[in-house]
């Protein structure tokens, strides 16, 4: 059975930090892409960012280029986001998924998504 349970959101000032995790069990972590989207009201899903597991490679959409960072320990079967300098434009409920297709395309990070758990609220003040 396969689970993946993100948290981390949280309130945050524009400009701080948070850190979302992802946990993943019931599939070999090292087979797999992990990747992150985010839902907020109104709005289409949108691909952020995506690991490719076991070489580490990754891919980000232009909007969080620069201020966001994926990486994974393979140990603890973890998918970690660190998000700098955050903007209110970046609020959304954030979700991690098991991915199959990827590719960046104009600028957007287009992902097919296989498994996906809850997601966690992120949400940045002006």
């Amino acid at each position: 059975d396969v689970q993946l349970q993100a948290s981390g959101g949280g309130l945050v000032q524009a400009g701080g930090s948070l850190r979302l995790s992802c946990v993943a069990s019931g599939i070999t972590f090292e087979d797999y892409a992990i990747g992150w989207f985010r839902q907020a009201p109104r709005k289409e899903r949108e691909g952020v960012s995506c690991i490719v597991n076991p070489d580490g490679s990754t891919l980000y959409a232009d909007s969080v280029k620069g201020r966001f960072t994926i990486s994974s320990d393979r140990a603890k079967n973890t998918v970690y986001l660190q998000m700098n300098s955050l903007k209110p434009e970046d609020a959304a409920d954030y979700y991690c998924a098991t991915v199959t297709d990827r590719v960046v395309r104009n600028g957007f990070l287009l992902m097919g998504y296989e498994n996906w758990g809850q997601g966690t609220l992120v949400t940045v003040s002006s």
